[in-house]
């Protein structure tokens, strides 16, 4: 039997109801469903599996039920597969979990009669580099945000480009953004909007202490190395907004394009053009 991962968003007491419905269609329709623990506790179900864990169960469909944040911790876990994502936005924004809760059943009937649109969306290889050895890395849908900690307190970073160094400055911080990404943080910082299909890295420093400083477009399979000089203590990398890394003096960050792809399952594409004007009131007067 083909089998179905579904990830909720916590603290929404409406999933209780749409689980329930959305398990007996799955079971209805042939499907086994595995469920994380927040899905588990809505539909009052003791079996569950952690969310870092459901790739090991090798779905054929993970249905994200949440918003975009949501989205973005699926992403990761499941990073290295091939699984496609079926997000159904049940958050604000909605960038990414564009299929609104009216038209779920009617993409899963797409997606069974393989009928769907597929997007799939390039990632961000991040690595931290401490005394010159790989400490950590991730595989990153948005974005990764170098930046101080609680004291407001600008810092001075470094930005090189294959090698080449390309300005430092002063600033509250940098982001290194994916296409997809560029709608989120880097959005807010007045970085620029790009298409998910562009191949391409954004860098954008957050409130620069420079008037002549402004966010770039590197080719998407750059080498981009940051680092930070001055005040040692808490600088912290941001990974989605998710998780959050502190630095150590010597520390650097390292920015490439990803082996690893996420795959999104759309009925139609609603298009970023569309989101924007809806969502943002883009273009308007």
């Amino acid at each position: 039997m083909p089998k179905v991962a579904i990830v909720s968003k916590p603290q929404k007491p409406e999933l209780q109801a749409i689980l329930s419905d959305l398990l007996q269609w799955l079971n209805g329709h042939g499907f086994t469903a595995v469920l994380d623990q927040t899905s588990a506790c809505y539909v009052g179900q003791t079996n569950f599996i952690e969310r870092n864990q459901l790739p090991q169960e090798c779905p054929d469909l993970v249905i994200v039920l949440g918003g975009d944040g949501t989205l973005l911790s699926v992403a990761r876990a499941f990073a290295k597969t091939s699984t496609p994502l079926l997000s159904v936005n049940l958050g604000s924004l909605g960038f990414l979990t564009e299929v609104p809760l009216d038209e779920l059943y009617r993409t899963l009937d797409g997606w069974c009669e393989g009928c769907c649109d597929v997007d799939v969306r390039g990632m961000l290889k991040v690595e931290v580099q401490r005394e010159n050895e790989a400490s950590q890395n991730w595989h990153v849908l948005n974005d990764i945000v170098l930046s101080k900690g609680a004291i407001a307190r600008i810092g001075e970073y470094v930005v090189e480009l294959d090698g080449e160094m390309v300005a430092r400055f002063r600033a509250d911080g940098v982001i290194v953004s994916t296409p997809t990404g560029s709608t989120a943080y880097n959005l807010a910082a007045n970085g620029p909007i790009v298409m998910a299909n562009v191949n391409a890295t954004i860098v954008t420093p957050i409130c620069p202490h420079l008037l002549t400083i402004r966010p770039i477009v590197v080719p998407g399979d750059s080498q981009i190395k940051l680092h930070v000089e001055g005040i040692a203590d808490q600088t912290y990398l941001t990974i989605d907004g998710q998780e959050a890394v502190e630095l150590k003096l010597g520390d650097q960050v390292h920015c490439s394009r990803s082996e690893y792809s996420v795959r999104l399952v759309r009925l139609g594409q609603h298009g970023l053009f569309k989101v924007l004007r809806s969502k943002l009131k883009w273009g308007e007067r």
